[in-house]
């Protein structure tokens, strides 16, 4: 039994970064999916692989796991790149985007 200790990232559907300070904890399936004959829904023995636990920090999480015995592999987050833009930019003649077709040619 595995488990992955990481900071989930910003969906595309949220303009804020409200649910990226916590730390997840899931674990990795052991057992493979299958096709359950009667319905066709997928199907799995391991339950671990439903359970998600979340927690204030990264030392929380690995405390949990070595209090418990659990083997757990950290994935670090990666870096926000913030490339400021002005509105003005949209509108601007050495812009793809800007009032002509072309970029402006010099």
């Amino acid at each position: 039994m595995k488990a992955i200790v990481y900071r989930p990232s910003k969906t595309a559907m949220q303009s804020g970064r409200a649910k990226t300070t916590i730390w997840r904890l899931e674990f990795d399936p052991t057992a493979p999916r299958q096709v359950e004959p009667l319905m066709g829904w997928t199907a799995s023995a391991d339950t671990r692989q439903q359970l998600r636990m979340n927690f204030e920090s990264e030392a929380a999480a690995i405390a949990y796991c070595e209090r418990h015995g659990i083997a757990y592999e950290i994935r670090e987050p990666r870096a926000r790149r913030v490339r400021p833009r002005a509105y003005a930019d949209n509108f601007s003649y050495t812009s793809v985007r800007g009032p002509g077709t072309r970029p402006y040619e010099q």
